[in-house]
């Protein structure tokens, strides 16, 4: 059977380079493209096409920051399809970022400089904004967006008889320091970015507890660091211009250096090729790139305590109750 795979923000970025190389490994995967913007969605798809004329390519409209559009979206994608096989979790947004130069001057001449530029721990904060959901922006756009459509995609996620795969987009940013649970949306604080994509690693972790027995398989991955719309909107573009020469030097010490979405995309694509049972719910899958341009896949285990995802996750459910209450919405298909 042809494998169905949705990915969420697949217009730009890493979202586009994963649906470029998954129809490499797999001409026949049935692929839909959910994106926000439908014009970007199918300037996408016709690239898509231009190279592979008898791929089947679908979009449907998701905002993930808006809870009324991803049930919407979640809606639609159950009249097209019996199942999904893969679900990438991948949009996201990290806005209005401010970078500490005085961090960034003193941490370069630190022990800790690599670590430092490989994270950018310390350097960066973001100025967050509140949805029309009344849910921090952050927050509702890289997880809990996310979270409603798993919970209503269930009934195409669970099989025992073919295991589904979450795959969530993390971050070598996400730090369990960013992140509270008094204020998992991270609204009195500077870091949102990091506290959300270390809640998708706490979330993926509870995800797999609770779904595993119904065929439904979590994991996380960080694309290391890649040059998209997130990392362009940090500094002005020429200032990147200047730096890249510098960066590429910075590859033959870090190896998530991978710079390139293509590269970013390596843990994605190599998480499509595996068996989801066999995979450990604790490990988050790096893309990586060696100095000489080799792409590979390295595993880590995840700073997550299972007894703080299993809070966090029960916190999820009842976040979800409040808000699908208000918008007159079921909790689950069906």
């Amino acid at each position: 059977m042809q494998p169905v795979v949705l990915v969420t923000g697949a217009s730009s970025g890493i979202g586009s380079a994963l649906c470029k190389r998954l129809l490499r490994e797999d001409a026949g995967v049935r692929l839909c493209l959910a994106c926000r913007s439908m014009q970007k969605a199918a300037a996408t798809k016709a690239v898509l096409l231009a190279a592979h004329p008898a791929a089947q390519v679908t979009l449907v409209r998701l905002d993930v920051s808006s809870l009324e559009s991803v049930l919407r979206a979640a809606s639609e994608i159950q009249r097209r399809f019996q199942r999904l096989d893969y679900l990438f979790l991948n949009a996201g947004i990290m806005p209005n970022t401010h970078i500490s130069f005085k961090a960034l001057i003193s941490g370069l001449f630190s022990g800790k400089a690599v670590h430092m530029l490989s994270t950018a721990e310390g350097l960066i904060t973001q100025e967050d904004c509140i949805t029309a959901d009344g849910l921090q922006a952050v927050f509702e756009t890289n997880l809990f967006g996310h979270f409603i459509l798993i919970r209503q995609l269930e009934p195409l996620l669970c099989c025992l008889e073919k295991p589904s795969l979450l795959i969530w987009t993390s971050s070598s940013n996400a730090r369990k320091s960013a992140f509270s649970l008094t204020d998992y949306q991270h609204s009195k604080g500077k870091e949102p970015y990091s506290s959300s994509k270390y809640a998708t690693d706490l979330a993926s972790v509870a995800l797999n507890k609770h779904f595993n027995k119904q065929g439904l398989y979590s994991s996380v991955v960080c694309p290391g660091l890649v040059m998209t719309n997130l990392t362009y909107g940090i500094l002005p573009s020429f200032f990147w211009k200047l730096l890249m020469p510098i960066m590429w030097i910075i590859r033959f010490f870090t190896k998530t250096y991978t710079l390139t979405p293509y590269n970013g995309a390596e843990a994605q694509v190599w998480l499509f090729k595996q068996k989801p049972e066999s995979l450990d719910a604790l490990m988050k899958y790096h893309s990586c790139t060696s100095p000489m341009g080799k792409n590979y896949v390295e595993s880590r285990k995840v700073d997550v305590e299972e007894e703080t995802a299993e809070i966090f996750y029960q916190k999820l459910l009842e976040l979800e109750k409040h808000v699908l209450a208000r918008l007159n919405a079921p909790l689950s298909p069906k």
